[in-house]
């Protein structure tokens, strides 16, 4: 059965995943690129996107490579001012970039609330304002999708005070964007990973974990395509009414 058939179509759609150099956002990037989306790879590592977009391009996909440093706010209205003149307004963002280091509670820095605050949810928010302005002057409508994490909602590992609360703002981002921009014809809505294999969080920095995460998820640790097919439901035709919206992946851990 095709994808224009079942509403997954995303022909003709231009993309912006951010961190898709590796991990979660190369993971959603191949997803949309297989629904048939065109992919802006944005990621502060060149090198990184160049790698993705190579990958795609070589599965039959169309892709080209953005640099973009989230912790910064002139290099954000740059990338996104040369992502509209190159190739067009995007309908899709996805907000995926984040850090994901740990620091326990009692040890923590206002250094490491202010990093992971920086680019966890005010590169989102920036993204947000620079995209949605273009979004809302092409008329066209759109789709925002906001990659949280479980965390935000379940205490599950030592350490993630900072991280956490960066992407429980980041919920509230998508509630406050959902309420101002569905009258423009966007919608805004949230994937919450569990535990997901990728090299970024195998190299996150702070102390061994502990905590209920630590326990293998009933069906087996998600993979980045899997966080993948969510943000693609809330970008398809089929979820044209759906806003302000969250989809936990977590291979049931929640259950545990």
């Amino acid at each position: 059965m095709s994808g224009a058939s079942t509403g997954f179509d995303l022909r003709g759609r231009l993309a912006l995943v951010t961190g898709a150099g590796s991990g979660i956002g190369a993971g959603i990037a191949g997803v949309l690129a297989d629904a048939g989306a065109t992919l802006l790879i944005a990621d502060r590592d060149a090198a990184a996107a160049d790698r993705t977009v190579t990958a795609l391009v070589q599965r039959g996909g169309s892709a080209h490579a953005l640099v973009v440093d989230l912790a910064d706010e002139a290099s954000i209205v740059r990338a996104c001012a040369e992502a509209i003149a190159g190739h067009g307004t995007p309908w899709l963002l996805v907000n995926n970039a984040g850090l994901q280091d740990r620091e326990l509670l009692l040890e923590t820095t206002s250094a490491e609330w202010d990093r992971m605050m920086a680019v966890n949810a005010r590169g989102p928010l920036l993204m947000i304002r620079e995209i949605g302005r273009a979004m809302v002057a092409a008329g066209n409508g759109g789709r925002i999708v906001n990659i949280a994490s479980n965390s935000a909602r379940t205490a599950a590992v030592n350490g993630l005070a900072s991280y956490a609360s960066s992407k429980g703002a980041l919920l509230s981002l998508s509630l406050t964007s959902a309420f101002e921009l569905v009258e423009h014809g966007i919608t805004v809505n949230t994937v919450l990973p569990g535990g997901v294999t990728t090299p970024g969080a195998i190299a996150a920095r702070g102390p061994a974990t502990a905590g209920p995460a630590r326990r293998k998820p009933p069906l087996g640790m998600c993979e980045p395509q899997d966080i993948g097919a969510a943000v693609l439901f809330f970008a398809a035709p089929a979820a044209r009414y759906v806003t302000n919206q969250m989809i936990t992946v977590d291979a049931g851990a929640s259950l545990t």
